[in-house]
């Protein structure tokens, strides 16, 4: 554990550095996709209209000046109120916007984890030896009045989501806040937010994994393959984000969930497209360092399902998918997520994460809840 006592600073996510952002984030215990530079970069050039940033950097007391090899976290927060009046245009039932767990009212002017509306895990970018300095920082930087930057009011609460229990922010966060709390106006809660089922395969053997799985869904997954490879071959490939295999699975996405689905004809659903281009156009400059992808599964030359997920060469995240629901004969969900575990599974990977939400579809592959957090900072 460090010793050093930390100072946290404002500063415009604009102005950090990648060198620096990337820096902290390999040294951030088990990251993922969504602490990226990219993921950030792109929602906020999406959602810059629906909140106001609030980035911190964690430097040793005492800096006179910022230099960026001093910086020893990243702390990416937004403010905006907790509900807005256009949220509503924006909510979609794939991923809904509506606050779970403690009620906070709508008018709170709320902090939170910066990009939390698509991001399905949040965290504090710093090595572990450092996090609770870091969450010390933070804590006395919510003490303080309002930044000028950041507005004349100050918070009503700080509620920040998407946190894991095994992520080391996650407690020091709480253990900072709480000791905060003793002294000032604040009550602090901590408090399941969602779940995010999991899929753990015991080898990349596919009937290996198919054994792990109850009899009737076994038999389900086997026979509906069968069905579709009778219509005509079924084959995928992995490829690279572009812009045509975006438009495809937004195609297909909207084929499938309509207005309902992230693609909704209006402001939110324009957002959302806007979103996942740009999520693309970044992730498909990273080169070497690249992790979102596109599966696409054809049955015959026929493309019935397209999924967007992250592979950081480790595990997979599913971030979302469509499908043709006109070929019924082939279920392309089920067909197109079994080739997509199939070759995920040839490639290395054993852990398959579906992200936010407990839709039965889920568990039927098998998927475990593994829980995420919220601390809930009020004032009294």
């Amino acid at each position: 554990m460090s010793d050093a006592v930390l100072d946290a600073r404002p500063v415009a996510f604009a102005d950090i550095p990648r060198a620096t952002w990337d820096r902290l984030l390999a040294q951030t215990k088990s990251p993922t996709p969504f602490s990226r530079w990219t993921f950030h970069r792109a929602w906020w050039d999406a959602y810059a209209d629906t909140a106001h940033e609030q980035y911190l950097v964690c430097v040793p007391a005492g800096t006179a000046s910022l230099g960026w090899s001093d910086v020893r976290a990243i702390v990416p927060l937004m403010h905006r109120h907790e509900v807005e009046p256009d949220d509503a245009e924006c909510r979609t039932s794939v991923r809904p916007h509506e606050p779970t767990g403690t009620l906070v009212p709508g008018e709170a002017k709320a902090v939170f984890l910066g990009a939390s509306y698509h991001a399905d895990y949040a965290t504090v970018l710093a090595d572990s030896s450092d996090m609770q300095a870091v969450a010390a920082a933070v804590a006395r930087a919510f003490a303080r009045p309002p930044d000028p930057a950041h507005g004349s009011t100050p918070w009503d609460v700080v509620d920040l989501r998407r946190l894991r229990p095994t992520d080391p922010a996650t407690a020091s966060l709480e253990v900072a806040l709480r000791a905060a709390a003793a002294g000032s106006a604040w009550s602090v809660a901590r408090e399941q937010e969602d779940v995010c089922p999991v899929v753990t395969s015991p080898s990349g053997e596919w009937d290996a994994y198919l054994a792990t799985l109850d009899k009737k869904a076994r038999h389900e997954i086997r026979r509906k393959l069968r069905r579709a490879t009778a219509v005509a071959p079924m084959t995928i490939a992995i490829g690279a984000p572009t812009v045509e295999a975006i438009d495809a699975f937004i195609a297909l996405h909207r084929m499938r969930f309509g207005d309902d689905g992230l693609f909704p004809d209006n402001p939110g659903g324009e957002r959302s497209r806007r979103f996942v281009h740009r999520l693309a156009e970044l992730e498909l400059a990273e080169a070497g360092s690249r992790q979102l992808h596109v599966a696409q599964v054809r049955c015959g030359p026929r493309l019935v399902f397209c999924a967007l997920a992250f592979d950081d060469g480790e595990q997979v995240f599913l971030y979302n998918a469509g499908m043709d629901p006109s070929v019924a004969e082939v279920s392309p969900g089920v067909t197109g997520t079994a080739l997509y575990f199939q070759d995920r599974l040839a490639a290395g990977r054993r852990r398959f994460d579906f992200l936010r939400g407990n839709e039965p579809y889920k568990y039927e592959w098998g998927a475990v809840d593994e829980p995420i957090e919220r601390l809930l900072v009020t004032r009294r």
